[in-house]
């Protein structure tokens, strides 16, 4: 018996040492055991992983992190297993990979893990195409956004009616939205935004019932916001902001009582009055931009409890206002009957007028060579006019949703160290998320050089998702756009990189206005949430003709103050001189006293021409001190001519009778 005892423990302990080398040597895969990962699965996971391109994972570790849905918030690179199935088998049921920087593309092996509900690879650098074998899986969320992706929104998307939310924002997407994806009649949130789809919305989305979030901006639909979007009656977020829509915006859209957040913005085509929202209670996030709209503001939105955030440019509507302008309200580029120019009537007078103005955008004061760039680092705002300066003011608008207002949010600071000639300049830049106007008042009239200085210090530009921004804006001079769709990193050829654009504008009337503006286009969730509008380094502005000399003016006004009041002196003493108060004329006439002699007083020209410009066949003869000609006058009075020389020192006596010896 004891015998038997010791030879089954000798055959357990060598079973159990085999079982440890075995381990060792990885041939024993721990996932296989109860409470673990299926096999097939941990194959399908490395599967999944090699066309992501994911390192690290392999069949000796525990892929698995726990059975928790939904995920923690910083769930960034998590497997979700669900191990309740017959056995104790584990299944994958959530793959989170966001902001991982894998540059592989969108795996096709995910149909192979039928349990999966959760597919998150939000902010990678993934390219290529969905893949049309997804269609297999039973999808509840799907996120693929901040990609590199490019291709169509396949129709077989349509085909996963499990899905409940659908993101596909800030990729190349192109083509139509297929009107099967209104077969997914669980969805309730449907992101489409920073994509180049085109064409209208499929009728079919009417279907949507069950939407409680859309998101369509910068895109490139035509035709109108549909009328069906009253079907969306479970509507909470919509967001349309330059999404190539043609307006007016759609009166039943005031059916969509359930709102918390509207954003429209960039309506092509026909304007219309302002939308009634009063029977939408709720609302608590409120945007239109460049809408087009006209007629009164409507007062009902002041007694709207839950309204946080009302943001509304008023530069490119049309509204009727009696408002003054003040720095926390800012009525700048406000407009009165459709003129867009008019200035505010704070504006204080010039004292000055000025023939060039340099500013050194965001940043501190500069000097470059011979030039001075005046700062421009005070706080921006949401509704913030500065109005401090006489050479030029600032305006900046617009509010970055839903995430907390910072310096940065005003005042770009650069991300890397920066290489390029007079860097002070690039350093720091002026930053808005919608409207930034630059006017430099009490210039002279004329033509003016402008040179607009760029560089993209905030974006990067290398294999990861920090580089799929793009920053898209508006810039107008003198209320003419003169850069349209404008990318910065696309003109200076990359990051970091100076672009300058030179343009000609006319002053008339001694003010001159740069105008950037966020028309909705581009991204705004790259690198992350808030990174979007209106950026600029520096700013010179240059008559096209010379100013006066500032030190010739001087010394011409100060010779003016000497030589006029010695004019004066002059004329005066000249005067007396005449009259004979100094001895002038009455000494003269004392010569003449008993010289029974009619004389006068002829000019120079009378005198040429009556001796035919003293012609030597007219002279008499000639004294000590000069010639004497003989003369007619236009009556036919003879007269004599006596040409004195410059070196005689005799008077007028001697003239006289030189005259009178003459016979004349």
């Amino acid at each position: 018996m004891a015998t038997a005892l010791s030879d089954i423990l000798r055959v357990t302990s060598s079973l159990l040492m085999l079982m440890l080398v075995m381990f060792c040597m990885g041939a024993i895969n721990l996932e296989a055991q109860v409470g673990s990962l299926a096999p097939d699965e941990v194959e399908a996971l490395l599967e999944v992983a090699t066309q992501l391109g994911k390192k690290g994972w392999n069949r000796n570790m525990k892929l698995c992190n726990d059975t928790i849905l939904p995920p923690k918030p910083d769930a960034d690179n998590k497997v979700v297993c669900n191990c309740s199935f017959p056995g104790g088998v584990c299944r994958v049921i959530a793959i989170y990979l966001k902001r991982q920087d894998l540059d592989g593309s969108l795996p096709k092996a995910i149909e192979k893990l039928p349990q999966l509900k959760h597919l998150d690879l939000w902010a990678n650098y993934l390219s290529g195409n969905i893949p049309s074998e997804w269609a297999n899986t039973k999808l509840e969320i799907l996120s693929i956004g901040v990609n590199n992706l490019t291709g169509k929104i396949p129709s077989s998307l349509g085909t996963i009616t499990t899905l409940r939310s659908l993101n596909v924002q800030n990729n190349m997407f192109s083509g139509t939205v297929p009107p099967e994806l209104g077969g997914l009649v669980n969805l309730e949130n449907l992101t489409l935004s920073a994509n180049y789809l085109t064409g209208e919305l499929p009728q079919a989305l009417t279907n949507l019932t069950g939407l409680k979030e859309l998101r369509l901006s910068s895109n490139n639909f035509t035709g109108r916001i549909p009328d069906f979007i009253q079907s969306w009656k479970q509507l909470d977020i919509l967001e349309i902001q330059a999404g190539g829509f043609t307006g007016p915006i759609p009166l039943t859209i005031s059916l969509l009582t359930n709102l918390t957040d509207l954003k429209i913005s960039n309506l092509l085509g026909d304007g219309s009055e302002f939308p009634n929202l009063e029977s939408i209670a709720g609302i608590t996030y409120l945007l239109f931009s460049n809408c087009n709209l006209s007629g009164n503001f409507p007062i009902y939105l002041t007694r709207m409890a839950r309204l946080k955030i009302f943001e509304i440019d008023l530069s490119y509507n049309n509204f009727t206002s009696e408002a003054k302008c003040r720095e926390t309200l800012n009525l700048f580029k406000s407009t009165w009957g459709g003129n867009y120019s008019k200035p505010v009537e704070c504006l204080s007078a010039c004292s000055e007028e000025r023939y060039s103005v340099h500013i050194n955008c965001g940043g501190p004061e500069a000097t470059i060579g011979n030039t001075i760039y005046e700062a421009d680092n005070e706080p921006g705002g949401a509704a913030k006019y500065a109005s401090k300066r006489e050479d030029w003011q600032t305006s900046t608008t617009g509010h970055i949703w839903d995430v907390p207002a910072s310096l940065d949010s005003y005042i770009a600071q650069n991300k890397s160290m920066l290489r390029m000639d007079n860097s002070v300049l690039y350093t720091n830049a002026r930053l808005t998320p919608l409207s930034l106007t630059y006017h430099v008042p009490c210039l002279v009239n004329g033509n003016y050089t402008i040179k607009l200085h760029f560089a993209e210090i905030v974006m990067r530009d290398n294999r990861s998702y920090y580089s799929l921004g793009r920053r898209i804006f508006d810039v107008y001079i003198q209320d003419i756009v003169v850069l349209k769709d404008f990318d910065i990193v696309k003109e200076a050829g990359g990051v970091d990189k100076v672009y300058i654009h030179n343009y000609t504008a006319p002053v008339t009337n001694g003010a001159l206005e740069i105008h950037l503006h966020w028309a909705g286009k581009g991204t705004t969730t790259s690198p992350k949430k808030g990174i979007y509008g209106p950026l600029i380094s520096a700013i010179d502005v240059e008559s096209d003709f010379k100013p006066p000399d500032k030190g010739r003016r001087k010394r011409f006004i100060v010779a003016g103050a000497v030589v006029l009041p010695l004019f004066l002196i002059l004329t005066l003493l000249s005067t007396l001189w005449w009259k004979g108060y100094l001895g002038g004329r009455k000494s003269r006439d004392r010569e003449l006293v008993g010289l029974d002699l009619l004389t006068g007083i002829f000019t120079f020209r009378q005198i040429k021409a009556a001796t035919n410009d003293f012609d030597p066949a007219n002279k008499l003869g000639e004294g000590g001190f000069g010639c004497v000609y003989k003369g007619v006058l236009s009556d036919g009075t003879q007269i004599a001519v006596k040409q004195l020389s410059a070196k005689s020192k005799q008077g007028n006596r001697e003239f006289v009778l030189a005259a009178f010896v003459a016979g004349i």
